[in-house]
């Protein structure tokens, strides 16, 4: 079964960047989806008193009560939910949350719907709890988030749940209210799941507005588990810790799966979180307003490349450019036929890396993320114009 699973796309490429740079090459990444900037100072110092004190061992496998408590409060504090402590469980990142949901909620052959494009982690995350992925194909023009119909018209007797993004990793699409709750509406009619991937929350761009699932309805509450971490807002990829909130049941279910798994999430990086929750927010106020500018640069400087396409990202900090009018064209000696041919070449001859679309279920778009300096972004856009213009 292992050899089955898919490695994920997005980090081979981060392998083969560092390959490139190790050997002289200036190569310009834009496929990472983290942030650049530091974890601010006063989780880092958190972590050190923890250390210092000896918060070193064991914690209960859902994660300190006082963490768990002050997940629920800032879920009522910024969403107006009502969780207690009990619904919370502290996950070795975002990326265990959902694994742990789905172990928790799947039987072997349920069917999870994906509204595609999507991340490149779920459907291996539904193979692997012993699912089935059922694709919901969207396009540019629909703003990549499906309709009311197409919805429905993947529901089955098999249906378990839905996994939504909104922010959209990789698009960038934002869920207006009410799309989501025409999404609720179908999961209360065919009695189904919500998994409601919240992880770019904070990331929000140009009058959008972030919607969390389980605050539409009361059954939407009741259905919905929430997955989020620390990781993109407050730039805490490397600490590994998130969550999930949602039916007693369901946690319940995940806790006993990850004291399989992994047990407790790290026991520093829960302190560490607790201040990221607790402390001054105005780090995550600087990196959004960074994010903001970065946005619009990017923004700015594809509008001028002739021969793609794209849409306009609302939220996260990716860009999904489209180069469909590209494939066919030739580029030393090789046809471009797909995104991953497009990807190959524009990093051998322009040394840019971008994220083909074929992993996200967009094969003839590749994503950018704008999670770097605004000069790298200057400069990567600057070369990609060139490569774009010697094929056209």
């Amino acid at each position: 079964m292992c050899g089955g699973i898919a490695p994920s796309v997005t980090l081979a490429l981060n392998a083969r960047v560092a390959q490139m740079r190790a050997e002289g090459m200036q190569v310009i990444s834009m496929g990472a989806g983290e942030p650049d900037f530091d974890t601010p100072a006063h989780i880092r110092q958190a972590a050190q008193k923890a250390l210092d004190s000896g918060k070193t061992r064991y914690t209960a496998v859902p994660g300190i009560p006082e963490l768990r408590s002050a997940v629920a409060a800032y879920l009522k504090r910024v969403n107006g939910l009502d969780y207690e402590s009990n619904q919370v469980i502290l996950c070795t990142g975002a990326k265990q949350a959902l694994v742990g949901a789905l172990q928790a909620i799947l039987d072997e052959g349920d069917e999870v719907i994906l509204p595609q494009p999507c991340w490149v982690s779920y459907p291996e995350m539904v193979r692997m709890a012993g699912g089935v992925s059922v694709p919901v194909y969207t396009t540019m023009e629909q703003g990549f988030v499906p309709t009311y119909e197409q919805l429905k018209a993947a529901v089955t007797g098999r249906t378990k749940a839905i996994i939504i993004n909104s922010p959209s990793n990789p698009t960038g699409a934002v869920w207006t209210r009410e799309q989501l709750a025409a999404a609720a509406k179908l999961a209360q009619e065919y009695d189904f799941y919500i998994i409601s991937d919240e992880i770019y929350d904070k990331l929000v761009f140009a009058g959008a507005e972030h919607v969390s699932v389980p605050s539409l309805s009361r059954d939407a509450y009741a259905r919905t588990i929430l997955i989020n971490g620390f990781s993109k807002s407050y730039a805490m990829t490397g600490w590994r810790i998130g969550y999930a909130a949602g039916p007693r049941a369901v946690i319940d279910a995940m806790s006993a799966y990850q004291s399989h798994a992994t047990g407790n999430p790290s026991s520093v990086s829960q302190y560490a979180a607790l201040a990221a929750l607790e402390g001054d927010q105005a780090c995550v106020d600087t990196m959004v307003q960074a994010f903001a500018r970065r946005r619009e640069l990017m923004v700015s400087l594809a509008r001028d490349i002739a021969g793609i396409s794209f849409f306009e990202p609302k939220g996260a900090f990716y860009i999904l450019l489209n180069v469909s009018k590209l494939m066919g064209k030739r580029v030393n000696g090789r046809v471009l036929e797909n995104s991953d041919d497009f990807s190959q070449a524009l990093l051998e001859s322009q040394q840019v890396a971008v994220v083909p679309g074929e992993a996200f279920g967009a094969d003839r778009c590749c994503r950018l993320s704008y999670a770097i300096e605004d000069g790298q972004i200057v400069e990567a856009l600057t070369r990609i114009k060139a490569f774009v213009e010697s094929i056209i």
